[in-house]
């Protein structure tokens, strides 16, 4: 199906790569695409390496399988890249999407033995600052990473995606306001802040 797009998401246990994956999906269908959005994962505990995964298609798919040769990765930890192959498969044709503090061309030097001689595209954003900044809370940087590779993928429209997410978020924390407001704005920064592009 050539017009489908397929992400793969590399997180901890308790980062919110599978809830990412899942707000993805939503913002997508809700687009009028065909979606799938799941997670792998076993008895891991928290801090465990997760995976989870999208599917966005114009087109009914008829693939439930794990995604193995992803147009995309997300890695919401960057020592992941050390500890899990996040490159396998990755089409050179896409990009690689890290949380780090260092620019894209730092990440591919430092990281270079991990990332198993990939030659596409990466990109980075420091979604963990904008969490602290915007949330308090550096671990919750998901938000940030959704509107990153919202960015990157340009799977929806980013002003769809915004009023997406600002429905679901406020669904979501119906009974804490207060938190409304900082999360649109770690998506807005998402959107804003991916190095690379």
């Amino acid at each position: 199906m050539s017009n489908m797009v397929e992400i793969r998401w590399h997180g901890r246990g308790g980062q919110g790569a599978k809830t990412a994956s899942l707000l993805l999906a939503d913002a997508a269908f809700a687009q009028g695409k065909y979606v799938q959005g799941f997670p792998e994962y076993g008895p891991e505990r928290m801090g465990a390496p997760i995976a989870a995964y999208n599917r966005i298609s114009d087109e009914r798919s008829s693939v439930h399988s794990n995604i193995y040769e992803p147009d995309f990765v997300v890695v919401v930890d960057a020592t992941l890249l050390s500890a899990v192959a996040a490159t396998a498969g990755l089409k050179e044709t896409g990009g690689l999407v890290v949380n780090s503090e260092k620019s894209p061309e730092e990440l591919a030097k430092y990281y270079a033995a991990d990332l198993g001689g990939y030659k596409g595209k990466i990109y980075s954003i420091d979604a963990s600052q904008i969490a602290g900044e915007e949330l308090g809370n550096r671990s919750l940087s998901n938000t940030a990473m959704l509107a990153a590779i919202v960015k990157v993928s340009g799977v929806i429209p980013e002003d769809s995606f915004m009023k997406e997410m600002e429905a679901s978020i406020k669904d979501t924390f119906s009974s804490k306001p207060h938190v409304i407001a900082p999360n649109m704005k770690a998506i807005e920064r998402g959107l804003k802040e991916v190095k690379g592009l």
